[in-house]
């Protein structure tokens, strides 16, 4: 993806390296949109349309924009295009969701217990 393309993402949290990612997750969906570009499943209008409508309907939802939801309003517009293309269902989705929650609390448990 080229400098340009991110540039035209709305928000993406951006420093002169380039994308700032907070977590392992948010870069790991940040790959996967790219890698979905790259093969031409998506288009990049397509990509900054999606995520422009799921950060607008989470705004609508009260959601404050402070910048530190701005990934999860990724992964909401990368869940909802990849369920349109058929490439992911939401039962799949939402057993991974929660298989990746538990081992997130399993390493937040284990890092407390040492």
């Amino acid at each position: 993806m080229h400098r340009a393309n991110l540039e035209a993402l709305p928000e993406l949290p951006l420093d002169e390296d380039g994308p700032v990612f907070q977590a392992p997750w948010q870069a790991q969906a940040f790959a996967l949109v790219v890698s979905l570009q790259e093969q031409g499943v998506i288009s990049p209008d397509e990509w900054a349309q999606e995520l422009s409508s799921s950060i607008q309907r989470a705004r609508e939802e009260g959601d404050p924009d402070l910048g530190n939801t701005y990934y999860e309003h990724w992964l909401t517009a990368l869940e909802k295009i990849t369920i349109e293309k058929g490439l992911s269902n939401k039962d799949g989705l939402v057993e991974r969701k929660k298989r990746l929650h538990d081992e997130q609390q399993e390493l937040h448990r284990h890092d407390h217990e040492h």
